[in-house]
């Protein structure tokens, strides 16, 4: 894995795209181990009952998928400083998730950089989120 650094990075870099398949087991088994036990996450009959056509992704593996996203590009000197996101159109079983980032702040003082980061999907997007990351 190669470490990026912050000298090499400038505004406008994009990120190398990431797509993820979304299982009916990514979504069930990512919930218990975030200790999300909302039943619209393992359970389809409730997710239905609720107006749902399908179980869904929490808000805690989507914070996961794009921290990864973020690290795997970064390397392991990355640091995450801040991830903030907001959701949109659902994760569902059989979806793929397109994730995308690019550089749009650089920051001399703590040699952080300030990223953009969106997962869609065919709903549209599923996540968009601001990250900032710190260097080596």
């Amino acid at each position: 894995m190669t470490n990026i650094t912050y000298r090499a990075v400038q505004v406008g870099d994009q990120l190398p795209k990431l797509a993820v398949d979304i299982t009916a087991k990514l979504i069930t088994a990512t919930a218990i181990a975030s200790r999300d036990y909302q039943n619209v996450h393992h359970d389809q009959d409730a997710a239905r009952a609720l107006g749902s056509p399908n179980i869904f992704m929490n808000i805690l593996t989507t914070n996961g998928f794009v921290g990864r996203y973020v690290t795997d590009w970064t390397g392991a000197l990355g640091v995450l400083k801040k991830v903030a996101i907001k959701l949109g159109a659902p994760n569902y079983p059989g979806d793929t998730m397109q994730m995308s980032g690019e550089v749009v702040a650089k920051n001399d003082v703590d040699q952080s950089v300030e990223l953009k980061v969106i997962g869609t999907n065919d709903i549209g997007h599923h996540v968009v989120g601001e990250v900032v990351v710190v260097l080596p």
